[in-house]
């Protein structure tokens, strides 16, 4: 399989790919050496693919209930709007981020209205051959990071929500949305750099005149400084290509996971 089929930015190389759909499955699953693929945002997969076995998850891993325990393979967006027609506060600030739920876990994905990690009451985690459930403070997590044990994979989580007025929880989603009117269209991975403290790493892109800047088919984007977005065909060469001339300019951290 081609990892560009299964990548929020369209690029990226073979992979031996595994769906595993039950707790079985997955234990067999990672018996070879492995990576976890949610949904593909966040992620630059490189032309040459990974040797690693790549496992996504469905089936039971995909099962939610906002009230218990929630797949690690659910997708946040839709769990996002799933919570707020429920009455169930504490995801609005998640609005928007194309991620699967361990995927965000993994890296606390969030934007200036909250992060995962305040939305986590728990964490299941299979490492060492067997499930574990966490609490949040015990994972490390920090500004798009988290520090979960060498090997583990997010299976599933138990979210702390709390029930509020719909309005309520619809302005607030509507004040998310806003800030979120100036991102592309386009196929990306998302905010490609960390915002350094004080700042913000689009605004520093812009202000140097970079927006525009091509590398083949890979651009950063005209509407979001922080944006690398995929013109059609862009390899992952042109796109690493491009974010090297972005650091030339600025002392920017890469906030993507970059495989291998």
């Amino acid at each position: 399989m081609l990892l560009k089929d299964y990548t929020t930015l369209g690029v990226g190389g073979p992979a031996e790919l595994w769906t595993v759909e039950t707790r079985e499955e997955l234990r067999r699953a990672t018996e070879a050496p492995y990576r976890v693929l949610g949904n593909g945002s966040n992620l630059l997969v490189l032309d040459e693919g990974v040797p690693e076995r790549v496992i996504r998850l469905a089936g039971e891993f995909q099962a939610w209930d906002l009230k218990g325990w929630v797949g690690a393979g659910a997708l946040l967006p839709l769990l996002v709007q799933e919570a707020a027609r429920a009455g169930l506060s504490g995801l609005e600030g998640l609005l928007g981020i194309p991620a699967q739920v361990g995927g965000a876990v993994k890296m606390n994905a969030g934007t200036r209205f909250g992060e995962m990690a305040d939305a986590l009451e728990a964490v299941e985690i299979f490492h060492d051959g067997a499930f574990h459930v966490y609490a949040p403070e015990e994972l490390g997590f920090g500004y798009r990071k988290s520090n979960l044990p060498p090997g583990g994979i997010v299976t599933r989580v138990r979210l702390r929500l709390k029930e509020r007025p719909l309005e309520e929880i619809k302005r607030r989603m509507e004040e998310v949305d806003a800030a979120r009117k100036g991102q592309p269209k386009k196929k990306s991975a998302g905010c490609a750099f960390k915002n350094p403290p004080g700042h913000s790493a689009g605004r520093l892109i812009d202000q140097r005149g970079l927006k525009g800047l091509r590398v083949g088919d890979a651009m950063v984007s005209l509407e979001h400084g922080n944006f690398i977005v995929n013109l059609g065909r862009a390899t992952a060469k042109d796109v690493l290509a491009l974010l090297k001339r972005i650091q030339e300019e600025l002392p920017l951290e890469l906030e993507w996971e970059v495989w291998p």
